[in-house]
């Protein structure tokens, strides 16, 4: 298959309805002799200027935490988990720089306090001051469901060390420094150079406890945090991102983000040889776009993803590589996009979405790279996920670059342009339902995005 890129620009119109409404004085009315308008017409920018919604928040005055002077992470987080967006890309992107923006704000705030914690009671203030700029700013009202964030996230939790002094007592901060200064994402992943420094220091810490834990991983993984949040003061705030966003990603990409329904109908068709070829790949197709309909993934938790689902499809006695049978690929394992529906595969490094004043939000999105889904050999399928350390596998790490104009091929990636001109929010008993809208305006060609339930893949996105 031949591997050119096309570039796409999107209009995507978003519309919150409400699903109970029987009210007929909501609906427009659309004269035949012009264009059709949006669906709420009280709301509707020029087609270049997309619609942002920001409001100024009514902050608590209880938090002592300065989120001026982190202006531009906050921004960047609201991007990243920005209203519907933010469950699709919940897993990649906006929890893991909402986490990272928490942690250099606090890190930020020891150097006055001399703290690298919060108390119960100012944590449940400044979590809520954050919500409400990030809502402010464009982001999902949902953040705290979404990415399981709690006001104990702010606090010491059980880590027995919070007082900066008493933390650089305690640990090798030379040799921490020096572990983690400068990560190289791919590097890291693998050697875990940085990783096992905070492990180490997290370690030396938890053991100026005073009391034992029946567990004592959950003290570690608590120190871990106050370790992050001091290695935020001494690095630069980019720099700061850089790294945590960079471990992060090794979490995101060591595990298959997808949940995997039953599989009887795939064994009762796929079994032994594959006798009934045609039977078996629609089960598999029927299988897979249930797959596609949760959320946008890496390329490399589509490869721990295949992984995982040839390991169970084994364990149901299939033998067969159903996956070049049936030309299952990495792209499949992801959400769809475009006429031809093509999975969306997000890069493997650390990325975020971007705000421009005439485009809107946009994020990269590999829809070329046709690489077959491998079948797991008998040696690794005891594995839960793929080593993309010792695979064979050839993924991009970032996507090449790609022109941006319509209508163009390009070897390589395609940027997918992402332009938000409609964001409208009806709330009526709690309950809305999403509906939304592809059209493109300036191109003479359609591109669709199936964006799932919103509420079902909110319990999902929790990792």
């Amino acid at each position: 298959m031949t591997q050119r890129a096309l570039g796409f620009i999107v209009v995507l119109e978003f519309m919150f309805l409400l699903s109970l409404c029987s009210s007929e004085e909501l609906l427009p009315e659309i004269s035949p002799d012009t264009s059709p308008q949006p669906f709420l017409p009280f709301i509707a920018p020029s087609p270049m200027v997309p619609y942002i919604n920001t409001t100024i928040p009514k902050l608590s005055g209880l938090c002592s935490l300065n989120f001026t002077a982190s202006e531009g992470l906050i921004q960047t987080t609201s991007h990243n988990c920005w209203t519907v967006f933010a469950p699709l890309l919940a897993n990649v992107m906006c929890c893991p720089q909402l986490a990272a923006t928490l942690t250099i704000i606090l890190g930020k705030a020891s150097k006055e306090t001399g703290l690298l914690a919060l108390n119960r009671t100012q944590s449940k203030h400044c979590l809520l001051d954050l919500e409400h700029i990030l809502v402010g700013k464009g982001a999902s009202s949902q953040l705290r469901s979404i990415c399981s964030l709690y006001s104990s996230n702010l606090t010491a939790s059980s880590c027995p060390v919070i007082n900066v002094d008493e933390f650089e007592s305690a640990v090798d901060t030379s040799k921490l420094l020096l572990a983690c200064e400068k990560v190289e994402p791919v590097k890291e992943c693998c050697e875990q150079v940085c990783q096992n420094a905070i492990l180490d220091a997290a370690t030396n810490i938890t053991l100026k406890a005073s009391e034992a834990l029946t567990d004592n991983s959950d003290r570690i993984n608590a120190c871990k945090n106050i370790v992050h949040r001091w290695l935020a003061t001494k690095l630069e705030p980019s720099k700061a991102k850089e790294t945590l966003r960079g471990l992060a990603n090794c979490k995101i990409n060591r595990v298959c983000p997808l949940v995997f329904p039953d599989m009887r109908h795939i064994s009762g068709n796929c079994s032994k040889e594959v006798s009934n070829q045609t039977g078996c790949c629609l089960a598999m197709e029927s299988y897979v776009s249930h797959l596609q309909k949760q959320t946008l993934i890496t390329n490399v938790q589509a490869l721990d993803c295949a992984t995982s689902l040839g390991t169970k499809l084994q364990k149901l006695n299939i033998t067969k590589n159903v996956f070049s049978v049936c030309h299952i690929s990495l792209k499949d394992f992801s959400l769809q996009v475009g006429s031809q529906e093509s999975g969306c595969l997000l890069p493997s490094l650390p990325s975020d979405a971007i705000f421009d004043q005439d485009t809107g939000i946009s994020f990269t999105c590999d829809l070329n790279d046709n690489i077959p889904a491998p079948w797991p050999s008998s040696s690794s399928s005891s594995q839960s996920s793929a080593s993309t350390c010792k695979t064979s596998v050839r993924l991009p790490a970032l996507p090449a670059a790609a022109s941006w104009q319509p209508s163009l091929y390009n070897e390589g990636v395609t940027r997918l342009v992402i332009f938000m001109l409609s964001v409208v929010l009806v709330m009526q008993l709690g309950l809305g339902i999403l509906s939304v809208i592809f059209d493109s305006i300036r191109y003479s060609f359609r591109f669709d995005l199936k964006i799932p339930d919103i509420r079902k893949l909110s319990n999902q996105s929790k990792y």
